[in-house]
């Protein structure tokens, strides 16, 4: 009963920061334009600004929160996470002004850091066998909040632009609620050690961890590539999809969601029976493939069906994310989890940072009157690349693990 509260908890912490993410996406536009007393163009450049800050502050904070986790403990790290994530929100919807909005958003990008002590708790308490799966679980929460954020967030927007802020301030705090009352330690007193702030970044927590698996950094390395090649879809698919096939903003939401469906059902089901079955080692090629291959069926796609085709063959990149995960962290003791959870968070941070103007980036080169050459997939074309790069560097770390490290048993 404790592992499933605890495994609850934390799910639920996932699903309610990505919907509080994606819940406030129809109406923080407004929002800008009011507060700030701007046009659309100039809101636009603020958003930017406030999503670059975002990245920027789980890029900082999240080794800080893997690590205090370490040290202190899961449930206190989350359990302050999440009470800051409810006041936070709260707190934007009372936003008076512009200032208070900017500074809503670092907030949130620190409380958003806490997914590092919350993929250490489930680390804890998962045997290394089955921890891909319940990664894959996770990221169930990430494709449910994804589907549900904006569409929650548009319905209360229509009643009050402030409404989802208040809605996603409450979702948090009443998770805060359920787990003071039921969510229990996961990390045992002997598997903790001291905080130290020289590790409390992404690259110096690197180079420790590199002590106990040279594999270490370039599992992370793998991960961070391919969440560069992942973030394609936020960054740049909207505009590609509108350019391609001349996709209206309903075909767009719908596809959208098809996307965080497929992604979803991969990652909380696909991976419960695949990764048993072929092992991790093949599910993450297998998850590049389809990446790969979905980037080539959007460039060739000439219908709607075909759009549909490529998302569906698209959605086995599920299955790399958790499986790298689970492989890093039989590569570190208990005492490391958060450390390791907290570097992989930070260095794929940045990815949040550089993807949107590199994709926006090549995506101008190669579509519209100056157009080096007229290919609007462009951008998933060198996302495909750089999924391969990361594929590359995942074989690289795996050949550096032992083997007794690789041998748990399946199921």
């Amino acid at each position: 009963m404790t592992h499933r509260a605890t495994f609850g908890f934390v799910f639920a912490i996932v699903l309610i920061d990505m919907l509080g993410f994606g819940i406030v996406m129809p109406v923080l536009p407004g929002l800008i334009m009011h507060l700030g007393h701007m046009p659309v163009d100039g809101a636009a450049v603020w958003a930017g600004w406030l999503g670059a800050g975002y990245a920027a502050m789980q890029f900082v904070f999240a080794p800080v929160i893997g690590n205090l986790s370490d040290r202190y403990g899961r449930r206190p790290v989350l359990l302050a996470s999440v009470l800051a994530m409810g006041i936070d929100y709260t707190v934007m919807g009372l936003a008076p002004a512009l200032w208070w909005l900017i500074v809503g958003r670092i907030v949130a990008g620190v409380t958003g850091a806490s997914y590092s002590a919350a993929y250490a708790a489930i680390a804890d308490i998962t045997p290394p066998e089955k921890r891909a799966a319940n990664f894959g679980t996770m990221g169930m929460a990430f494709g449910f909040g994804f589907i549900a954020g904006p569409a929650l967030g548009g319905l209360l927007g229509a009643i009050d632009p402030r409404m989802p802020f208040y809605a996603a301030g409450g979702l948090a705090l009443a998770n805060f609620a359920f787990g003071l009352i039921f969510l229990r330690e996961t990390l045992a007193p002997e598997n903790r050690r001291p905080f130290e702030w020289r590790r409390a970044n992404a690259f110096a927590a690197l180079r420790a961890l590199r002590g106990q698996s040279a594999a270490t950094i370039w599992l992370v390395s793998a991960l961070g590539v391919w969440m560069l090649a992942h973030t394609v879809y936020p960054a740049i698919w909207t505009y590609f999809a509108m350019a391609a096939y001349g996709f209206d903003v309903k075909q767009v939401g719908l596809a959208l969601a098809v996307v965080g469906l497929t992604s979803a059902l991969v990652q909380g089901l696909g991976l419960r029976w695949v990764a048993p079955w072929l092992g991790e080692r093949t599910a993450v090629m297998l998850g590049v493939a389809g990446f790969a291959i979905s980037a080539a069926m959007y460039w060739a796609a000439t219908s709607t069906a075909l759009v549909y085709a490529a998302i569906l063959v698209g959605s086995l990149q599920g299955f790399i994310q958790p499986s790298v995960q689970a492989i890093n962290s039989r590569a570190v003791d208990a005492r490391s989890q958060g450390e390791l959870q907290g570097a992989t968070q930070s260095i794929g941070s940045i990815a949040a940072i550089v993807a949107p103007p590199l994709y926006a980036g090549v995506f101008a080169k190669f579509n519209g009157p100056g157009a080096v050459a007229q290919i609007p997939a462009m951008p998933l074309l060198v996302a495909a690349g750089f999924s391969l790069i990361g594929l590359g560097l995942f074989l690289a770390g795996l050949r550096r693990i032992p083997a007794e490290a690789m041998a748990a048993p399946a199921g």
